[in-house]
């Protein structure tokens, strides 16, 4: 069984000129072990699906349809409480933004314990020794004495570094990391990203990571689906998308990335639509190089193109 499946999922959010569609039949799985990359533009609605997860989305937000299950249970079904138990303990969050994300006027250790002390029930001694080991888990050296600094005087990858251990120290079963390496320089990003892959082969883990940047997803992610305009367009093994890529979107993507043999990079025309754009039919047709007269008036639905390769496109 997965740990996290998502289905059909249906976000809308209210606004002055009504309801407007956020998310469309948003479909994934997260499954023990395992590293789910969610990748596409910023606006596409990466961030609202993990937010979804954790019932975090804005007052605004109205689901309209669809069901998040964990471990086979629908936590849409959940009342306000019954998430307290669950976001920290068993689904934790890394955000993006480290820096506000600590409280400055509280020690890392005072932080950490209070996670423990919630979740985990153990206080004094047990609690502390339960700190230590999380943070000797991220490979923060001298942990012990860490627990006594503050959050300024951590740089900005050890600050990321001591919120995954706020995570691995309740012994979550789920970490969404929304671009975790944001604002930090390449040498850091890719440290982070190999504690992520070793935290999920070490201790099973299952990752679901949102980020625009393919070049972090590439021989770190096992899957992933890429999303556009509220929708997911491909699905398949994260092998599978760098060697056979489907969707016109997600070609236009990777041939995006910096090639060295290349002096000038190939960029996607125009940019992804806001919520208020009425577009029928794909909502990437107005960008697409490879558009036909259908892709115009219908929307296509995610498909098995090939086994276990998921696209949503007519010419496929």
């Amino acid at each position: 069984m997965s740990i996290l499946e998502i289905k059909n999922f249906n976000l809308d959010i209210k606004t002055e000129l009504g309801l407007r569609h956020v998310l469309r039949d948003v479909s994934l799985t997260l499954n023990q072990s395992q590293m789910h990359a969610l990748v596409g533009e910023s606006g596409c609605g990466k961030t609202m699906t993990a937010m979804s997860v954790l019932n975090l989305m804005p007052k605004s937000a109205v689901i309209t349809g669809g069901k998040i299950f964990f471990r086979g249970v629908n936590l849409l079904d959940f009342n306000k409480k019954e998430f307290e138990n669950i976001r920290g303990a068993k689904i934790a969050l890394i955000p993006q933004d480290s820096l506000s994300s600590l409280n400055p006027l509280y020690t890392i250790g005072n932080q950490l314990l209070e996670i423990i002390k919630k979740h985990q029930k153990l206080e004094g001694k047990a609690a502390i020794e339960r700190a230590v080991e999380a943070l000797e888990t991220v490979q923060i050296p001298q942990a012990r004495e860490r627990l006594n600094s503050y959050p300024h005087e951590f740089s900005g990858g050890m600050r990321q570094r001591a919120i995954i251990a706020m995570a691995l120290a309740c012994n979550a079963e789920i970490l969404i990391a929304d671009e975790p390496t944001t604002a930090l320089d390449v040498t850091i990003q890719s440290q982070i990203m190999d504690l992520l892959g070793q935290i999920k082969k070490d201790l099973g883990t299952a990752i679901l990571l949102i980020t625009h940047d393919l070049a972090l997803v590439e021989g770190v992610a096992d899957y992933v689906s890429v999303m556009y305009s509220g929708r997911v367009v491909e699905s398949c093994e994260c092998k599978e998308f760098f060697k056979n890529p489907l969707h016109p979107y997600s070609q236009a993507l990777l041939r995006s990335l910096p090639n060295p043999s290349k002096s000038d990079l190939d960029i996607i025309k125009g940019q992804a639509p806001n919520i208020y754009e009425n577009i029928e039919g794909c909502r990437f047709n107005p960008r697409c190089e490879e558009v036909v007269s259908c892709c115009y008036q219908n929307v296509p639905e995610l498909k098995e193109v090939c086994p276990a390769h998921f696209a949503a496109c007519h010419l496929l």
